[in-house]
């Protein structure tokens, strides 16, 4: 099974089916850079606004390249996600330029502070962590922290002499090909997006966690297709076939929870939207990790050993699932939960 395989009824689509091969060995930065570049050239990463009536589309598009390759699609997303942080933030003279990155991790070891100001114009010290894409892309948006200790969104130029990239502890064999460095700022220039708080406020915020899932989904349905495939060669093996089904209700149960939110989103795109995205990325999560066991456990070893591009999916997927907090997110979820009322649940 291949990308040939599927249908191209877009132009997304047939862009990624039109690219030439993934390198081998694994995907470096140039080749991630250049479909960059060509999805931009063309408009595909001018996605639908969250919560402006076609969310379960741009969640489509996150997924298609989700299922192309995890590498390509973390960069797109941020890319992509960055843009409708600016629209949303009324900053729109910034969003041609480049490709873009956001960044808001927030470790206790990593710190950007604010240091200097000159109206709209800033300048930045201190470690950002998990800077996916820093040493790819041109334009960033990070979370920083202003002289009263409020967190504040900036944009910033890439790369810059008062900025140092540290990719020492970036060690990952999944998703390797986004280099998720940390970048030490020394007085970088940086540009003010909206007010000190605006990023966590923002009802964006949530729906771009949401796009995630929709990655997590896309990649998942890809590695699907791999046992769906094989069943077709395979009719009298009684056991793929459970798995098959197995897979069928995972995937379907996480499609329907998506298309579920998005409309949720679309209908009230000013509304908290915490309970139903982490509900959601809930959902997701525990499909992708259903569709990891019972497609290596139908396949076996030899899809992981012999075919490159089921072999990087599988690598990427589980790191690429661990946007999650696992455990720490269900327990927000169930405070919130604990709050609805009874009956809550019915049909």
């Amino acid at each position: 099974m291949n990308l040939a395989d599927r249908p191209t009824s877009s132009p997304l689509q047939t862009l990624l089916h039109d690219l030439p091969p993934m390198p081998h060995p694994p995907v470096t930065d140039s080749h991630l850079l250049h479909i960059m570049r060509a999805l931009q050239a063309q408009g595909l990463d001018r996605l639908p606004l969250p919560g402006h009536g076609k969310t379960l589309q741009r969640w489509q598009a996150l997924a298609q390249v989700a299922g192309h390759d995890l590498s390509l699609a973390k960069l797109y997303e941020g890319h992509t996600d960055a843009l409708a942080i600016l629209t949303e933030c009324d900053v729109h003279h910034l969003q041609d330029q480049g490709i873009w990155g956001v960044w808001a991790a927030e470790p206790p070891y990593a710190k950007t502070r604010i240091v200097k100001r000159q109206g709209a114009r800033v300048s930045l010290s201190g470690r950002k962590a998990w800077c996916s894409g820093a040493s790819q892309i041109s334009r960033g948006l990070l979370t920083a922290w202003d002289e009263n200790d409020q967190q504040q969104l900036v944009a910033i130029s890439l790369p810059d002499p008062t900025q140092q990239l540290d990719t020492s502890a970036w060690q990952a064999v999944g998703m390797a090909a986004t280099h998720s460095v940390e970048i030490e700022f020394f007085e970088t220039p940086a540009y003010l997006i909206g007010q000190p708080g605006d990023y966590l406020a923002r009802p964006g915020f949530w729906h771009g966690g949401a796009g995630i899932a929709a990655c997590w989904y896309g990649a998942s349905a890809a590695l699907a297709e791999y046992l769906r495939a094989s069943c077709r060669t395979r009719r009298t093996d009684a056991h793929a076939y459970a798995h098959l089904g197995a897979v069928e209700a995972a995937l379907s149960g996480a499609a329907s929870a998506l298309r579920q939110c998005a409309t949720w989103i679309d209908r009230q795109p000013q509304a908290d939207a915490s309970t139903p995205v982490r509900s959601v990325r809930a959902v997701v999560e525990q499909a992708a990790n259903q569709v990891l066991d019972h497609v290596g456990r139908a396949l076996g070893a030899t899809p992981y050993c012999q075919d490159r591009r089921f072999a990087q999916l599988s690598a990427d997927l589980p790191v690429y699932l661990r946007q999650s907090h696992a455990e720490r997110d269900l327990a927000e979820l169930g405070q919130h939960v604990a709050q609805a009322p009874a009956g809550s649940w019915q049909l």
